[in-house]
């Protein structure tokens, strides 16, 4: 019951992404943009550029999560969806879990767009072990997905609280993003030892995460 809620929350979810292209119109230039502002920020020193950009990347990632969680739950405000969530029998965890999947899958296509971007601009090696690389995305897309899914909710339920969302989810976001990067930079520089603590580190995170929203999520649909 749980999977099958979940995958129609999640499939729901992606289908208005499909339609609306809010990801591809919206929130892909603002990370483009983000990556290109701080890149001219640094200036044209290659190195400085090869070194800052794992952390570049996923600090686009941030930011980009927080606007993407925060439209996912603009349609369900909007038409009036988000009472019939909570009055529908559904499990309210499942439905957080489908919007955290949902959630996740953009995320993760988003970074590998943005990764493209910062290996062509700023000359980001992909390393000896790309299949660890694309491990470390999945792992802190997960993990900013798993928050952004839960605390989106409250960008839909005032002005006062939307404002106050990136204040809310960046310090909560904060270990995912660090464990994420060091892992990024270790790997783009060829040092596989490590790793596996911050992977370990990340998947902790997400796991913790993903418990929580599935516990808190009903709580704050009601509020």
């Amino acid at each position: 019951m749980i999977v099958r809620v979940a995958r129609t929350v999640a499939a729901k979810d992606l289908r208005i992404e499909v339609r609306s292209r809010a990801a591809l119109s919206a929130v892909l230039p603002f990370a483009a943009t983000v990556l290109l502002a701080l890149g001219f920020a640094l200036g044209p020193d290659r190195l400085l550029l090869q070194e800052t950009a794992p952390g570049l990347l996923w600090l686009a990632a941030l930011f980009a999560s927080v606007e993407l969680c925060h439209r996912s739950y603009l349609t369900e405000s909007a038409n009036g969806a988000l009472e019939g969530l909570l009055l529908g029998p559904a499990d309210k965890g499942a439905v957080y879990l489908g919007k955290a999947t949902a959630a996740f899958l953009q995320l993760l296509a988003l970074f590998a767009v943005t990764t493209g971007i910062v290996v062509v601009l700023f000359g980001l090696p992909m390393g000896p072990a790309p299949l660890l690389l694309a491990l470390t995305a999945a792992l802190g897309t997960a993990g900013l997905g798993a928050m952004g899914g839960l605390l989106g909710l409250l960008a839909v339920q005032g002005r006062t609280r939307q404002a106050a969302l990136p204040v809310i989810v960046l310090p909560l976001v904060t270990p995912v993003v660090i464990a994420a990067t060091r892992a990024t930079v270790s790997l783009t520089q060829g040092q596989l030892d490590g790793v596996g603590g911050w992977l370990s580190l990340l998947a902790a995170f997400d796991l913790a995460f993903l418990a929580a929203g599935y516990l808190v999520f009903g709580h704050l649909l009601e509020d």
